[in-house]
């Protein structure tokens, strides 16, 4: 697992969680336990140029749920993230959503947020990056397999490249460890199996 580089302005929490994680990340259906995460992707010809990407991972199966891309890390960022996670999976309660310590995710506003959708929250541990070690490992994934593959000079070239990777990690990258199947498969058939049952 990679570790971060930290240049953000550090803010006081105004919100602070337990580990209730407790790096237990197993799952026995969608919607249980989420992560999320934003790391740093540099762009350009010599990589001058710099942005946020922040994504939602639902531990069942690794399916990116939502994600945004944004300049800086801001609770805004977060937030649509989180809003558009919501509408993927068709607004589920009760969710146990783990993030790091950031300002995005400890801002009265995000806790407000989690609050009306009734999310049990969990967060790391400072100086602990195996807390969120699901989030950190895609995110490594990421940039290994995709990005660092790709030919980025533009901002314009970013949106669509990031776009592209999570519509490959979500809808074609197979895994034993799904049964070869991709995240979408996966998902998509514990819900049918729920909906049948």
């Amino acid at each position: 697992i990679r570790r971060k580089k930290y240049q953000r302005k550090h803010k006081k929490a105004q919100y602070l969680a337990e580990n209730v994680m407790n790096q237990n990340f197993i799952t026995t259906a969608p919607n249980q336990k989420w992560s999320s995460d934003m790391t740093e992707l540099t762009f350009g010809l010599h990589h001058e140029h710099h942005l946020k990407l922040s994504a939602v991972l639902d531990l069942y199966g690794d399916f990116v749920l939502g994600f945004n891309i944004s300049d800086t890390e801001t609770t805004m960022a977060a937030l649509q993230t989180f809003n558009q996670a919501y509408d993927t999976a068709d607004n589920p309660q009760g969710v146990l959503v783990h993030t790091d310590r950031g300002s995005a995710y400890t801002s009265h506003q995000f806790n407000h947020f989690m609050n009306a959708h009734d999310a049990r929250r969990s967060m790391s541990r400072p100086g602990t990056p195996y807390d969120n070690a699901m989030s950190e490992k895609f995110w490594n994934d990421f940039k290994v397999e995709w990005w660092s593959k790709q030919v980025v000079l533009t901002r314009k070239d970013a949106v669509e490249t990031v776009t592209a990777g999570i519509n490959y990690f979500n809808y074609k990258r197979r895994s034993e460890t799904r049964n070869g199947l991709t995240p979408y498969e996966y998902r998509n058939e514990a819900i049918l199996k729920s909906e049948y049952a």
